[in-house]
């Protein structure tokens, strides 16, 4: 509205002014005209000198620095898509940083949260799912929105710890007294060793207990024929692939099936917290399991909701948040955490620790390994023969 529609809208003016207050009405609409006049030079002028980052009255989206549609707006609206397994952190933390934004901006977040799949909440990212935060389970799913155009090249360059917020590593669940003796990776392929685990097909998680099968190799002196050796004798004691690690679970300790499973340690020690007592082990060559997250470009500046997200983000890497990460089941990604005596006594010290990296990074991965016709359909193709 301009300051003349403002102004007049405070002034009574009669709708159809008679011939007696035309004369009246001209002079006073001559005033205020001139009156307008003076006040828009003197703004003019003003603009004209040196610009305050603080400045309250700078227009939405003006310049740099100039607050975000949302920050004008008494409440804000976010929308966080995450994989499954981080909602009790996540649940945790959003409301101290909600509690913290109100202090900071005297602003009210709302959060909409979706918790699912990592690779079915990329494709619902990538189909409309208008996230304005996504953390996932692995880069791979975050590479995919990027090339949809959602995310810009080098988010993970705009966020500590080149993106990852929270990670854990591989666990072996056995039967009450473990049985079976399976305490590596290697007993798994074991005669009459059933092995329950995912598609890495279809399964995030299962890409990683892949590589973290592999890994277990060639990150100490043997060569990829002998990786493949193991995989493969894995594989064959695997009598069903289910389609994600969920369904792993309940086929492993709902159905009964298997003498070992292949799981997160957080969804293992989140079990342990809900009153569970799984047997397990966590072998000491092991695979990072990396979780990046990363703010949708497009729909932040579409939402309008930029700064809170980016607040957010940073927020999560704070020790307040990683304490709650690591309340979770997840290892902190801030040192100083994972110092903290609780968190020493909580996670079992890994001798050999490898990354995604450190086998080429997800794009050499998925094409080496899961991409069709790699690696790990030629396993199936020798199981079947």
């Amino acid at each position: 509205m301009s300051p003349w529609q403002r102004l007049t809208q405070h002034l009574d003016w009669p709708q159809q002014p008679s011939a007696s207050t035309n004369q009246s009405l001209t002079g006073l609409k001559r005033f205020v005209s001139l009156f307008l006049v003076g006040i828009t030079l003197s703004l003019a002028v003003a603009s004209c000198g040196p610009s305050s980052s603080n400045n309250p009255a700078a227009s939405p989206g003006s310049s740099p620095g100039g607050a975000s549609p949302a920050a004008n707006k008494g409440n804000v609206e976010l929308t966080l898509v995450s994989f499954a397994v981080t909602k009790a952190a996540h649940e945790a933390i959003i409301p101290k940083f909600i509690e913290q934004w109100q202090k900071e901006k005297g602003q009210t977040v709302t959060f909409n949260q979706s918790y699912g799949g990592s690779g079915s909440q990329t494709r619902a990212v990538i189909d409309g799912l208008e996230a304005d935060i996504v953390h996932l389970a692995l880069a791979l799913d975050t590479a995919k929105i990027e090339k949809a155009g959602l995310i810009e090249p080098g988010w993970e360059k705009e966020v500590p710890n080149e993106g990852i917020v929270s990670k854990s590593v591989g666990a072996i669940v056995t039967r009450d007294g473990n049985p079976k003796g399976i305490n590596t990776w290697e007993d798994l392929s074991k005669d009459g060793v059933k092995v329950i685990t995912a598609d890495p097909k279809t399964s995030g998680v299962a890409r990683w207990n892949f590589l973290a099968l592999w890994g277990s190799v060639v990150k100490t002196g043997g060569d990829e024929t002998k990786a493949l050796d193991l995989t493969t004798k894995v594989y064959k004691n695997v009598p069903i692939l289910t389609k994600d690690a969920r369904e792993a679970t309940d086929v492993f300790f709902k159905q009964g099936q298997g003498d070992a499973l292949i799981n997160y340690e957080n969804e293992i020690l989140l079990a342990g917290e809900k009153g569970e007592k799984p047997t397990y082990t966590i072998p000491e060559v092991n695979v990072s399991i990396d979780n990046p997250i990363a703010i949708v470009d497009k729909n932040v500046d579409k939402h309008g909701t930029r700064e809170v997200a980016e607040a957010f983000v940073k927020f999560l890497y704070t020790p307040e948040a990683q304490r709650e990460f690591a309340k979770a089941g997840f290892r902190p990604v801030d040192a100083t955490v994972a110092a903290e005596p609780e968190f020493v006594k909580k996670y079992a010290p890994i001798k050999t620790l490898f990354t995604a990296q450190d086998l080429g990074g997800w794009g050499d991965i998925q094409k080496k390994f899961f991409d069709d016709g790699a690696v790990f359909d030629k396993i199936q193709g020798s199981i079947r023969q």
